[in-house]
């Protein structure tokens, strides 16, 4: 069954103890789940967010927004660096453990905002993979699942297609390996969405659903059609997550590289976001 849920940026920039009535909202806007951000920043007390979850029947997800040493890269040249970065998303999943989350996602393969404009050194996938490999085994012995998010060419060298994730996956060569698209970052990277889906195929946790502004889906150039199309063929039964930066939160979003206003109430956009992919899902069931 496929459940709806949003990213806690669209309500707050940092998750905290403050920010436990997110989750009441949560489910009156009908969600199913809720994305948290962890990081060296970012601290609150995982068993009030956990409990407050389960009250609520919300399944919670973690990925790693928050403060993340760029030193912590488990592509990185320097083995010392891939080292840390395994042990910074070891503790991350710790955490995720703790919280009681179904997934731990994002661009793990690397750091966020590192483009390295070089030809890569033939071992860079190889040995990417080898700490995926090791950090799936620690997400599947704690029960977490790990969900890699190809991403823009802006943000990162490593990752930006489909067939890149799905390579990277069949070399680290672990089951408990899956997919997060986004929808914002393919509209660079792709032509036809519905063959990005097909590539995927049963890897396929979630869609991160946004329009190619980051704004409520539903009237840019994202072509939901064969989104949905797509995913029916796959027999998609995973997570659609909204996302973005809520643009009325002081100059968060500003800091986070949007410069316009797609979202200054989280509430509204999930309402219109829900309600848009929802209506896209029953069309394409016909």
């Amino acid at each position: 069954m496929i459940k709806y849920g949003f990213h806690c940026f669209l309500f707050t920039d940092r998750w905290s103890d403050a920010s436990l009535g997110i989750l009441e909202t949560a489910k009156e806007l009908g969600a199913d789940s809720v994305e948290i951000s962890g990081g060296d920043d970012v601290r609150f007390t995982p068993a009030l967010t956990r409990r407050r979850a389960e009250v609520l029947g919300l399944e919670l997800i973690v990925s790693p927004g928050g403060a993340w040493p760029v030193e912590c890269d488990l592509s990185a040249d320097d083995p010392a660096e891939r080292t840390r970065g395994l042990a910074w998303h070891q503790r991350q999943l710790d955490l995720a453990a703790e919280l009681g989350a179904v997934a731990y996602t994002g661009a793990l393969y690397g750091h966020p905002g590192t483009v390295k404009r070089r030809v890569p050194p033939a071992d860079e996938f190889s040995r990417t993979a080898e700490g995926l490999h090791r950090l799936a085994e620690h997400a599947a012995a704690i029960g977490v699942a790990l969900a890699l998010e190809p991403m823009s060419h802006f943000r990162t060298h490593l990752v930006n297609t489909p067939a890149q994730v799905m390579q990277l996956i069949a070399l680290a060569d672990h089951p408990n390996l899956r997919v997060l698209l986004d929808t914002y970052h393919l509209i660079t990277e792709v032509r036809d969405y519905g063959q990005a889906i097909r590539t995927v195929g049963g890897r396929l946790w979630g869609l991160h659903a946004c329009e190619n502004d980051r704004g409520i889906p539903g009237g840019g150039l994202i072509p939901w059609g064969q989104v949905f199309a797509a995913l029916n063929e796959v027999a998609f039964d995973g997570y659609l997550i909204l996302e973005t930066y809520n643009s009325s939160l002081g100059d968060f979003a500003r800091r986070r590289g949007m410069f316009h206003d797609v979202c200054p109430d989280g509430a509204a956009f999930v309402r219109e976001g829900f309600a848009f992919l929802q209506d896209q899902r029953a069309c394409a069931s016909y």
